[in-house]
């Protein structure tokens, strides 16, 4: 270890080892306060076996002062600089002692102006070394240690930055010797600044070219078979957020998932899951949990900060990821942490997932900020989006999905020819995003991937009960007209479009029943009655089935269906039989998979079958979705009528033979929904979210009176303001709003100034 001291006469250089002699003369370079071409006029001070001359007699020896190996004997050299004027080259032979006795002679001079080195406190080198023989290793290249400079405090071995002074150091002069070179004549130091290995910078930099081009040798900065560093990802993130088009986007994430695939092809699933911002499947319920304010008072807590002074640069930045980055810019460290890595930070996220009880919330701090005391320069910003859930670099699912079927296309061996890549790519493009909407799940299909390939991936990862598939949706349509004239040769069917849940059932082989909602999310614990009887709807030689349904609420007494309204009074889980208020009633619909058969590919008449074939209705409880086969526009505008009639929002039309497979996770054009009100005025519903209110006048003082709407767009990964709404409402329903949102209001608007509707939004919620 190198240290600076400050001693009572003069300054003290402690050197453990020669090689620490080469990293203060390079830290010299750099921090202006030693000189590279010699160590001074000095009077030197041994202590210990090991001389100066040995030290310099091997560092000659060694080519271009490269340290030698091993660890030398346990000594110092203490180098009491004092301030002579210059003399006549003389040999350094004295014992010790006497060069002792003459640098004290020096120090005890009156002119005790101080020197550049009593102007400053305490240098220390502490880097981790391989060899532990004072040169950090990095790549199994040993490279110039770096010395951390904070505040001056000697306790703790820290540093005040030194400054320009004009008392430079001298030229040593040392004996006219072969055997014992000048200092600045025959070590030759490396040049400053100059690296035997590229730098993290230069090796990312190469992500950025285009597919063909690109060389995974060159982006990786670490060695094959160890864990990814976070901070390759971090930039990469950082380089796609700087990227508008697709096309670029697409080339750098190949180009991330390539070189993992060549460097350590074990770890390109965590990377997977990060750069698509989850933590597990969708369907496994896993949650971070992690809110705002949790992520404020961590940073505080991480950098030294009151939660005022994080709010505050928050408002000032915008984005607590942003935060996170300057606050670790601005924070000097007594050493490098080690790095992150992907598998790391993942494995980290799950922990936090998991959790729970009385000290889950300091837990889940704690282990954030293990995340960021380790994080540097740009990983920061990513550890907090990521805790967030929103990377907001406008990176859509879709794009990671097609750039690790690139990767896997164009790491194939042998390599495909140049004439075939363009629609090999293309083909493989189409199976990943084929596979995934079947089974959207990347703890099974990245292994498989990786095991056999893109070319025969649909036939390891295919559709199974227990992982739900995006449901498959209607576009709006207008008219009748408009139907019978999109299916003029297309025999079609339309369906009541029951106001309910959506909802996806899946039985098992094992009797296990689970039931999930449009979004993938575990919905059993909500509807433990419907999961409960799933057995008596089902036909004795049914053994597993996954069920396409609509669950509404229904009065059973007056044997109707309820609003929707009424349904989403139901808590969310941990619901009893015996807790029930609301009881409902499932409507079938659709099959798609049957005793281990997969549906999916069947036509919508075939499923149609299988369904009616497989269960029984019991009334008021589980019955089939009321259908008509017809090409009548008058009949297709009674049964219309029929259903906003029974409570229904209008009708879903169907193809039932051409074009009639089930496409998860698709709006199709194969199917179209028909609403009454689509009929009078608007051609389509929306869901908005609420990110603005006014304050009410008149009978509405004391509430919001008015919200501000938008709807959230994914290429942006912001949320656009559509409109401004404030009648149809009841003063229950204000008070109700007005009290569940104020608890979310926001000092200030995402957007300063921003005009929405004429007005100024006066509040936005997170």
């Amino acid at each position: 270890m190198l240290s600076f001291t400050r001693g009572s006469f003069s300054d003290r250089l402690f050197f453990h080892h020669h090689s620490h002699l080469r990293a203060l003369l390079q830290y010299r370079s750099t921090q202006r306060s030693l000189s590279v071409v010699g160590l001074l006029p000095l009077s030197i001070v041994m202590s210990g076996t090991r001389s100066i001359n040995d030290m310099l007699m091997q560092a000659a020896r060694s080519k271009k002062g490269a340290v030698a190996a091993g660890r030398p004997p346990a000594s110092h050299i203490a180098v009491e600089k004092g301030k002579t004027e210059k003399k006549k080259e003389q040999k350094v032979s004295a014992p010790h002692e006497k060069m002792k006795e003459s640098g004290e002679r020096e120090s005890g001079r009156k002119d005790k102006s101080p020197s550049t080195l009593e102007k400053s406190a305490v240098a220390k080198i502490n880097e981790p070394c391989e060899k532990d023989n004072g040169t950090a290793v990095q790549n199994g290249i040993e490279a110039p240690m770096e010395i951390d400079s904070t505040r001056e405090d000697k306790e703790n071995g820290t540093i005040e930055e030194q400054k320009d002074s004009d008392m430079g150091l001298e030229e040593a002069k040392l004996p006219d010797s072969p055997d014992i070179p000048k200092i600045s004549e025959k070590i030759s130091l490396p040049p400053v600044g100059v690296s035997e290995v590229p730098s993290i910078t230069e090796c990312v930099s190469n992500l950025t070219k285009r597919q063909l081009e690109f060389d995974p040798k060159a982006a990786a900065f670490w060695k094959k078979g160890e864990h990814v560093p976070f901070a390759f990802l971090a930039h990469a993130f950082d380089m796609i957020s700087c990227e508008s088009g697709r096309i670029a986007m697409t080339d750098i994430l190949t180009n991330v998932f390539r070189t993992i695939i060549f460097t350590t092809p074990e770890d390109l699933l965590p990377t997977v899951y990060l750069t698509a911002n989850k933590v597990a499947p969708p369907h496994h319920g896993v949650e971070l949990g992690i809110g705002d304010a949790t992520i404020i008072k961590t940073i505080g807590e991480t950098f030294g900060k009151s939660d005022a002074q994080v709010k505050s640069q928050l408002k000032a930045l915008g984005d607590l990821g942003l935060v996170a980055k300057a606050c670790r810019v601005n924070q000097r460290l007594m050493r490098k942490p080690l790095a992150l890595t992907c598998a790391k930070v993942l494995k980290t996220f799950k922990e936090i997932a998991k959790e729970t009880g009385k000290n889950s919330q300091e837990n889940r701090r704690n282990k954030i900020k293990s995340l960021l005391v380790a994080a540097m320069d740009c990983e920061p910003l990513f550890i907090v989006r990521l805790a967030q859930g929103n990377l907001r670099i406008g990176l859509a699912e879709q794009t990671v999905l097609v750039a690790l079927a690139h990767a896997a296309v164009l790491t194939e061996k042998p390599p495909v020819a140049a004439a075939q890549l363009p629609g090999r790519l293309e083909q493989a493009a189409q199976i990943i995003k084929q596979v995934y909407s079947n089974l959207p799940d990347f703890d099974q299909i990245v292994p498989a991937l990786l095991r056999v390939g893109i070319q025969d991936l649909s036939e390891v990862c295919h559709f199974t009960p227990g992982v739900p598939v995006g449901p498959m949706l209607a576009k709006a349509t207008k008219s009748i007209s408009d139907i019978l004239d999109k299916f003029q040769d297309i025999e079609f069917t339309c369906e009541y479009k029951y106001d309910g849940e959506r909802a996806q059932v899946h039985y098992m082989d094992n009797g296990s029943v689970e039931i999930y909602s449009r979004n993938a999310e575990c919905t059993t614990g909500k509807f433990p009655d419907v999961a409960g009887a799933m057995t008596r709807y089902k036909k004795d030689d049914v053994k597993s089935f996954v069920l396409d349904c609509e669950i509404v609420a229904y009065d059973r007494e007056a044997d109707h269906i309820l609003p929707f309204q009424i349904l989403s009074t139901r808590a969310r889980k941990g619901v009893t039989l015996s807790s029930i208020k609301v009881q409902v009633c499932v409507f079938a619909f659709d099959l798609l998979y049957l005793n281990g058969k997969e549906l999916l590919q069947e036509p919508l008449r075939v499923r149609r079958e299988y369904l009616y074939q497989s269960f029984v209705e019991v009334p008021k409880e589980f019955s089939f979705a009321k259908a008509i086969t017809s090409t009548d526009l008058e009949e297709i505008q009674a049964f219309l009528q029929d259903a906003v009639n029974h409570s229904c929002e209008g009708l879903i039309i169907k193809t039932l033979d051409k074009e009639a497979t089930y496409e998860p996770a698709k709006r199709s054009n194969n199917w179209l929904k028909l609403k009454k009100d689509y009929m009078d005025s608007v051609g389509d519903s929306f869901d908005l979210v609420p990110i603005g209110a006014f304050h009410g006048r008149g009978k509405r003082t004391g509430v919001y009176g008015a919200f501000l709407l938008a709807c959230y767009d994914e290429d942006t990964e912001e949320y656009q303001s559509i409109c401004k709404i404030g009648t149809g409402f009841s003063e229950a329903v204000l008070e109700e709003r007005s009290a569940s949102l104020r608890a979310n209001v926001i000092p200030t608007p995402k957007v300063q100034g921003r005009k929405c509707c004429g007005c100024f939004v006066s509040f936005l919620f997170l």
